[in-house]
């Protein structure tokens, strides 16, 4: 290995390295993106390692950045720990995306800033709690917006993959306190299209579109994550689809270095952003063309970040 070759850490949750005592099902999508991301950027002069983020603040003066692509417990009740040491490392190295925009897009409630701009996003509610009584007024509220809202997406206004997350259906029972967001709250109508087209991810790298992908629940669920039983497939978006994601681009006043948009189509055929993904999002290289050290999107990514890094 050259001696001048640039440092880069991808930083993970602990749950997804080895020797973890509690494992996450899903550990298996790090080796596969970590397995096309390392040759990508040897070949053009970074050495890739992985780091449980909670570890990272203290070496990150032997990095030349550090990327939290694979977070992935953040949320769960660690984000003030995980915003300190991000705070942190962005003192040392180079943190990508940069410590402002992974404060900003922790919390949901970014996408209330996106709307106010003329991003179109599912409707919703922030409550600092939920309760029954604010789920009644999103019932009342959404049945004037959404066309038959008789179901409700209840998540943490801090979360992912799905967590603490509940489908709510009009009439049943209220769930327990265990189900539902620990915190800060936001109340969505259920956009029925998850079920039967599913829920779109355009990819891109320096603001760049890269590649895309379509994610499916299985039977009976509403879920797309793997954890769930999701299935994926690869996806050519037209001309106007291409066009909708890369407007949430155009509101922004930076250029994050990766950013996965996620949307939904509504019953008028418009997709709707569901989520922008600019701190850990699964990059699902796979569906880039090119296998092995040849993936076109790993390569776009290290491209990217080597002109950042002066390479």
């Amino acid at each position: 290995m050259k001696n001048d070759m640039k440092k880069v850490a991808i930083l993970a949750s602990g749950n997804l390295l080895p020797g973890h005592p509690d494992l996450r099902s899903d550990a298996f999508e790090l080796e596969e993106e970590i397995g096309k991301l390392r040759p990508a950027f040897a070949a053009l002069g970074m050495k890739l390692d992985v780091l449980n983020w909670r570890d990272a603040a203290a070496v990150a003066d032997d990095y030349d950045a550090m990327l939290p692509l694979l977070v992935w417990d953040y949320f769960e009740s660690n984000q003030q720990a995980f915003l300190q040491a991000m705070a942190q490392i962005c003192q040392k190295t180079e943190l990508f995306n940069r410590f402002d925009v992974v404060q900003w897009n922790s919390n949901k409630s970014y996408l209330e800033d996106l709307a106010h701009q003329g991003v179109h996003t599912i409707p919703s509610r922030r409550v600092d709690r939920v309760s029954e009584a604010e789920v009644q007024r999103s019932f009342e509220k959404f049945a004037g917006e959404a066309s038959g809202c008789d179901q409700l997406v209840i998540k943490p206004d801090v979360g992912g993959g799905a967590w603490r997350q509940v489908l709510l259906k009009k009439g049943d029972p209220y769930p327990s306190k265990d189900k539902l967001p620990p915190a800060g709250t936001l109340i969505q109508p259920f956009v029925k299209s998850v079920l039967t087209e599913g829920e779109y991810s355009f990819l891109y790298f320096g603001g760049a579109f890269s590649h895309a992908l379509v994610k499916r629940p299985k039977d009976g669920d509403y879920r797309v994550q793997s954890i769930y039983g999701g299935r994926e497939q690869a996806y050519a978006p037209n001309q106007q689809e291409r066009a909708q994601a890369r407007a949430v681009f155009d509101m922004l006043d930076f250029t994050p270095l990766y950013a996965r948009v996620d949307l939904l189509r509504a019953d008028d055929g418009r997709l709707l952003l569901i989520e922008l993904e600019l701190i850990e999002p699964y990059l699902y290289l796979g569906f880039a063309e090119g296998s092995g050290a040849d993936n076109k999107g790993a390569q776009r990514l290290a491209k990217t970040l080597a002109k950042k890094l002066g390479i």
